[in-house]
């Protein structure tokens, strides 16, 4: 994993006296802050590129055995950035429940972009899936006690409204199309759906229980054998290994494993707040990359609808920025409203 070596003062007592050597120290300081900020925002067009990449894997090696692949390349890749953890000191409730919603979670998002009819679908299908950040920010209410306001409301309305616009196709926010979207193919759209709900839990759940462990390498390792096991379990379709393929592979498994670890490096030493407000706009972006990656034209209405969820989105967040000021003073960083991923 990527570190930046910490400003060490003991070794430089001259510096507390020196007011020149204080403003380098600081300046180096701010260097390394702009420069883990620039890697988390590279996470962010990362993870904004998967839905497409993961799309284009699919329609050659198909959806189980195609996932399967990226997250085993994915994982390799994540042994030499992050590296293994040591899970013997992991808490026993952030192992399983951690392993449980991550790994449903992946599932969700792979398979329900790899069992889009089309393109299109697939695009449409990783947009209902950026509902999660709008889910995760209601769940840290509920149950984290995450401070908000009434703006909460106006935001995650204007996000759902935001996905049946999307679903409406050409006619926009038409309840007619929004349902013929939904019948011509419910497992896809069933399982964004859902993978926006469990990675809310996830992110809503680790918060409490992880202790500060990372567990992302063993929990991608996980997600390979679970599909690996369905793959051989209920087979798949044929697998069929081209130049394009494996070109599609290895970049949907780089923007995985590299994304989490540019991530981790941003959030440790980047500015956190410019960082959560960056991964707000991943829908638009995500569906501008899967376009030109897919080669698909994507209409108005559908831009209007992706727009809504990315206002929503941050709508929500704005909801919880205004705290008591014994709770601004606390410096805790860490709450749920931290996006803790993609895309």
């Amino acid at each position: 994993m990527l570190e930046f070596a910490p400003l060490d003062p003991s070794q430089a007592p001259s510096a507390r006296g020196d007011p020149s050597i204080e403003c380098e120290c600081k300046q180096g300081g701010m260097k390394n802050q702009r420069r883990a900020t620039l890697i988390g925002l590279v996470a962010i067009v990362l993870w904004s590129s998967i839905v497409g990449l993961i799309r284009g894997v699919s329609e050659s090696l198909g959806a189980t055995g195609g996932a399967a692949m990226m997250y085993r390349v994915a994982s390799v890749l994540l042994l030499f950035t992050v590296g293994f953890p040591r899970v013997r000191e992991f808490p026993r409730r952030y192992l399983v429940w951690g392993s449980l919603l991550f790994v449903s979670y992946e599932l969700c998002l792979a398979l329900s972009i790899g069992y889009a009819n089309s393109s299109r679908q697939a695009i449409e299908v990783g947009m209902v899936n950026y509902l999660w950040p709008a889910f995760t920010i209601l769940a840290a209410i509920l149950f984290n006690r995450q401070q908000a306001n009434l703006l909460i409301v106006l935001g995650f309305l204007i996000a759902i409204l935001g996905i049946c616009w999307v679903l409406g196709g050409e006619q926009g926010l038409a309840l007619p199309g929004m349902a013929a979207n939904i019948r011509d193919n419910p497992l896809s759209y069933g399982l964004a759906s859902a993978g926006a709900v469990i990675w809310a839990a996830y992110c809503t759940v680790t918060t409490r229980i992880a202790g500060g462990k990372n567990g992302v390498t063993l929990f991608f390792m996980l997600t390979a054998l679970a599909l690996w096991a369905k793959y051989l379990a209920i087979g798949g379709e044929t697998m069929e290994f081209s130049y394009q393929a494996l070109i599609y592979l290895v970049l949907a498994a780089s923007a995985m494993g590299f994304g989490y670890a540019a991530w981790n490096v941003g959030i440790l030493h980047g500015n956190v707040t410019v960082l959560a407000g960056a991964s707000y706009f991943i829908p638009v972006l995500s569906a501008a990359l899967a376009a030109v990656l897919l080669r698909t034209p994507l209409s108005l209405s559908f831009w209007q609808g992706a727009a809504m969820v990315c206002i929503g989105s941050i709508l929500c967040w704005f909801a919880t920025r205004a705290k008591p000021p014994e709770l601004a003073q606390s410096g805790d960083q860490a709450s749920a409203t931290t996006p803790r991923r993609n895309g």
